[in-house]
């Protein structure tokens, strides 16, 4: 069986495992490299097992880690041309590293990792899906900006997903961010907020999801109560009923034992 290990989510950065036994991959490498290595063997997976990095955008909550991870565990890279340019300019990725743009898919052994674009601020971003051998798929979809239609079209059938419930519209509006910041995160540019992630859930459900996690959670802008309460509330009302039609959890801000087995 495989599963999704959260290994950080949020605004201080993102790092996810997918796989099995056999191996798996890192979606972003957002945290240190010992912070990186020491959520793996704690979630006792052999980091030589680690068949590729695969970073959504060059952001620096997405590839704080990457470059020390990568040169020191002789990890190939994953990324679409755009965000391959802007790590090595950024200087989270030196330029003799091992790299594979990705465009549309890849297979690495047992595993196929799709790519798919969202919205975001950044230079060609994507987020990814994972099916394994046993035709098993997982999701991580965060930092969308806003929901698109190919977003939509790639989670049917996905049977476990981390979606982007970034925020609480009124805390974000009512925080002391800057007015710029607030508004480049209300963007479609931006980041998915609790309701928008909410409205999105009965049709993913309905499609054959019933494992899913919320992800990318602002520690300054929302509480992961907040979040559960909007899916739960509005997933009820269509009909869903948590813990049987469906489990939620929130990914947490650092390493803890979650796991999504799929």
């Amino acid at each position: 069986m495989a599963k999704i290990i959260p290994l950080f989510s949020g605004s201080k950065g993102n790092s996810y495992y997918i796989g099995s036994g056999a191996g798996g991959v890192l979606v972003d490498a957002g945290r240190s490299c010992k912070q990186i290595e020491n959520a793996l063997a704690d979630n006792n997976i052999d980091i030589k097992k680690i068949k590729g990095v695969f970073i959504t955008h060059e952001h620096k909550d997405h590839c704080s880690g990457l470059r020390v991870l990568v040169k020191k565990n002789n990890i190939p890279v994953y990324a679409t041309e755009g965000t391959m340019n802007g790590l090595i300019k950024g200087k989270c990725l030196e330029a003799n590293a091992v790299t594979n743009v990705i465009n549309g898919q890849v297979e690495l052994d047992d595993m196929m990792i799709e790519s798919f674009p969202t919205m975001h601020d950044a230079n060609e971003p994507c987020c990814y899906k994972v099916t394994t051998s046993d035709d098993r798929k997982a999701m991580i979809a965060t930092d969308l900006g806003v929901m698109t239609d190919v977003i939509r079209d790639a989670f049917y059938g996905v049977d476990a997903l981390v979606l982007e419930s970034n925020h609480d519209v009124n805390m974000l509006k009512n925080g002391v961010y800057p007015y710029y910041l607030k508004e480049r995160i209300l963007s479609k540019y931006g980041h998915l907020s609790n309701e928008s992630c909410a409205n999105e859930l009965p049709e993913i459900i309905k499609n054959g999801t019933m494992r899913v996690m919320l992800g990318h959670l602002s520690q300054e802008n929302n509480m992961p109560a907040l979040a559960i309460k909007e899916s739960v509330d509005y997933l009820s009302s269509m009909g869903y009923k948590r813990d049987y039609d469906y489990t939620l959890d929130v990914a947490p801000v650092d390493n803890n034992g979650k796991v999504i087995l799929f």
